[in-house]
Parts: structure tokens; C-alpha cells; sequence
């Protein structure tokens, strides 16, 4: 078992706690699902507490650090911004049950684990706030933290509301968020 063995245990243990809950999964469960022993996870992981925390932790990381390349790679802050966006639908259209774990679990993680998280996000939430800023000089950091938020809100329903087609809905939420950041009605006025 390699680091696919290790990322194939986050990604079904994900869809799992998604559809069933953290609590009503069980290492034995995961196990099952890609097909070896409850306990050969725990060459991998100590349990079930240890799976959530990286999986939480690993999510927070890769937003964050593609957020920051695509930021990097922006020419203008509406460039930025826009890549930003782009991003984090992509995501959340790709990782639907990341999506759900996050919001459901958050609570099963110890705090030391919700501090690391939550300090990742606010970095990740800043990359948003300095383009949105730069384009809003209007709004302070507070005001544009809780735009940013309010994006995620929106493009984070695709577990609930994804139900016109990935192409589309990811051209409805991209042009939704965007507005909404900017300040306008999705139609331009």
C-alpha cells in the first residue's frame, strides 16, 4: 500500500461519511469498501478520528495552495478573482462529498485539528479578499471575508442543488458567484 492506497482511503471514506454520517461508518466499513481489511488502514491511519482530520486538513491545503497558484498566475485582480471562482467551482463540483463531510463534521474534529483547518481557510478566504478588495475598494476586510464566504455558500450547494448537468450548473454558479463578488445582477446591470 502506497500514498494511491492512503488518497484511496480519504476519497472513499469521504463518500461514506457523506452518505452516512461520520459516526455511521466504521473502519471495518471503509475497509470493506476498497476491498482490504479494517485493519490494514491502520498502516495508513491510527483510526477513523485520523482519516477525518487529514481529509479535512487535506482539503483546506489543496484549495489553498491552487487558490495561491492561480492567483500567482493572474495578471489583474479580475483575472484573479475570476480564477479564484473558477477554482472553487471546479472543486466543488468534482468533490461533492468533501463538500458535505466539511460542513456535517466539522464538530468530530478535535480542536487543535479545527485551529490548522480554520487557519488554512482564512488564508485561502484572504487570497479571495485582496482581488475582491482591489476591484471593491468599498468593502473592508470584514465585508469582503463575508463576500467571499457568501461565494462559497453558493458554489458549496452543489451536493444539494447540482441537477442540470455538470457543464451547466458549473456555467450557472461560476456566473452567480462572480456577480455576486462584483456587485451586480448576473445579467450585467
Amino acid at each position: 500500500m502506497g500514498n494511491g492506497r492512503k488518497q484511496q482511503i480519504l476519497d472513499t471514506a469521504a463518500g461514506l461519511f457523506a452518505e452516512r454520517g461520520f459516526h455511521g461508518v466504521s473502519v471495518h466499513d471503509i475497509g470493506t469498501a476498497i476491498g482490504v481489511s479494517g485493519p490494514a488502514l491502520y498502516r495508513h491511519f491510527d483510526g477513523k478520528d485520523a482519516i477525518l482530520a487529514e481529509m479535512l486538513v487535506d482539503i483546506s491545503n489543496r484549495l489553498l495552495d491552487e487558490g495561491g497558484r492561480r492567483v500567482e498566475s493572474a495578471s489583474t485582480a479580475l483575472e484573479s478573482l475570476q480564477s479564484l471562482v473558477d477554482w472553487h467551482v471546479d472543486f466543488a463540483l468534482t468533490y461533492p462529498s468533501l463538500i458535505v463531510v466539511q460542513e456535517r463534521e466539522w464538530a468530530n474534529l478535535p480542536e487543535k485539528i479545527q485551529d490548522t483547518v480554520r487557519a488554512t481557510q482564512l488564508a485561502y478566504i484572504d487570497l479571495w479578499v485582496t482581488a475582491l478588495r482591489t476591484l471593491r475598494p468599498e468593502l473592508d476586510v470584514r465585508s469582503a471575508r463575508a463576500a467571499a464566504q457568501a461565494a462559497f455558500g453558493l458554489i458549496n450547494s452543489t451536493p444539494h442543488s447540482a441537477r442540470i448537468g455538470r457543464p451547466a450548473m458549473r456555467d450557472l454558479l461560476t456566473e452567480m458567484a462572480v456577480a455576486a463578488l462584483l456587485g451586480r445582477a448576473a445579467s450585467g446591470s
